[in-house]
């Protein structure tokens, strides 16, 4: 039998009104100050009220806030559009610009789709995804998206994925250790492709540090160079969904540049613009936009705000900012010492089963049981409790559940600001670990 879902955690206290924010810090209307330990849900990857940031808005708006993509090209999105080209590297240098990370999940399926309809190949219109991932609200990126508590009301309207086992070191699938489960994931894909008949099948779409569904889960070792070539052996595009963790976000621009692959197509946006203006991108290989531009001249997907351009000046300030401050490695150097950081806090706390992820990208997973890894019953609702203790605490974070099988499981993530200073990822840590302590505690568990 399916477990089933909790109730929701109720409240009869009305979410705190946020006045004013600077640096790695909020306050609300009564004054009480929060840092930011999760830059929102990993978006403010600069803080808050950046002043170069903000004047490069407001300087754009004041000569003309949005020119409509399909009748003009600017000075914003073209400098952006060369910024993004450098940072992928490689031949990823095609894009389209949205506004959201959904929109631009969207997008990489539409250009999937219509680059395999140019190609002559229309019979493949599948998806293979993983369960324990996250792409998204809008009907495609739900679809794709293996998180049941997102995704249950909207069952039978997606398009046809196929859903594999989760790439998680930590819970490997069944007859795998952390040095196997790779290579098994892998073959698991193949076979997929396999049986479902490589003429059906469009792409096969990952988040290479799966994000809200998993808690800051790297591919396992070896992982992404095998399906990179399973790929290209049976002519199934490969797309990277890196809107949460691309960007810098694990301290390489494109998270899939730490295992040394290039996607056909990726997605970015949270990092991209680090939310001072809604900016996100769809990104494809100039051999994908070869055979569409070919066979139709010009992307098919694009929406009223594609390229907005004080969104695209958002997003040239925000990069040149990143680049001049030396923030990605900064950001990768700090990968371990935050890791190391949060297991001192929580040292001695038996329900702390792993603490994982790379950058300012990092999670600290509870289990009931750390032989057995098994979760704590989601009647409970930990992440919950963290979340609103954190809070009281003076600490946002960004606790998620549901990560071991839909329903089941608590992990907090934390994904600080890259130019945080020192002390400030120490209290964040700090705090962070007291709440789970705390209600740990409350609960009768620790």
């Amino acid at each position: 039998m399916a477990a089933k879902s909790p109730e929701p955690l109720k409240s009869t206290a009305e979410l705190p009104r946020v006045v004013r924010a600077k640096g790695s810090y909020l306050w609300d209307a009564t004054g009480k100050a929060y840092i930011d330990g999760s830059g929102g849900p990993a978006v403010y990857c600069l803080g808050h009220a950046n002043d170069e940031v903000n004047a490069a808005v407001a300087a754009q708006m004041s000569d003309i806030a949005h020119a409509y993509r399909y009748n003009f090209t600017t000075d914003a999105l073209e400098e952006l559009t060369e910024i993004i080209r450098a940072q992928c590297g490689g031949t990823l240098r095609e894009m389209v610009y949205v506004t959201s990370g959904s929109e631009a999940v969207e997008s990489c399926l539409k250009i999937a789709l219509q680059y395999h309809t140019a190609n002559g190949q229309k019979s493949r219109r599948k998806f293979i995804s993983r369960q324990r991932s996250w792409h998204g609200n809008t009907l495609g990126a739900l679809g794709l998206s293996g998180f049941a508590e997102r995704t249950a009301a909207y069952e039978g309207a997606f398009i046809p994925s196929i859903k594999l086992s989760p790439a998680n070191a930590y819970r490997p699938v069944a007859g795998a250790d952390a040095a196997s489960v790779g290579a098994i994931c892998a073959a698991e894909l193949e076979a997929a492709i396999l049986r479902e008949g490589p003429e059906t099948i469009a792409a096969f779409v990952f988040e290479p540090v799966v994000g809200a569904a998993g808690g800051c889960v790297p591919a396992p070792d070896g992982y992404a160079k095998l399906v990179r070539e399973i790929c290209t052996k049976y002519g199934v595009l490969m797309i990277s969904d890196e809107v949460m963790c691309g960007a810098g976000r694990t301290g390489t621009w494109r998270a899939l540049a730490y295992d040394g692959v290039e996607p056909d197509i990726m997605s970015v946006a949270k990092g991209l613009a680090a939310g001072y203006v809604p900016l996100g991108a769809a990104i494809c290989t100039t051999a994908v936009w070869e055979v569409i531009r070919a066979k139709d001249g010009a992307f098919g997907t694009g929406h009223t705000f594609t390229g907005h351009t004080a969104a695209c000046a958002a997003g040239v300030a925000v990069q040149k900012i990143i680049a001049r401050e030396g923030l990605l490695a900064k950001v990768a150097a700090n990968g371990d010492r935050l890791k190391g950081w949060m297991a001192d806090a929580l040292a001695g706390v038996e329900a702390i089963g792993d603490i994982r992820g790379r950058g300012h990208f990092i999670c600290a997973e509870l289990v009931a049981d750390r032989a057995t890894k098994a979760p704590f019953d989601a009647s409970r609702q930990l992440h919950l409790k963290v979340r609103a203790q954190a809070m009281e605490n003076g600490l946002i974070c960004y606790p998620v559940g549901g990560n071991v099988d839909g329903v089941n499981g608590d992990i907090v993530i934390l994904s600080p600001p890259y130019n945080c200073t020192d002390a400030e990822l120490a209290e964040i840590v700090d705090k962070c670990a007291t709440s789970i302590r705390q209600v740990l505690r409350a609960e009768g568990l620790a």
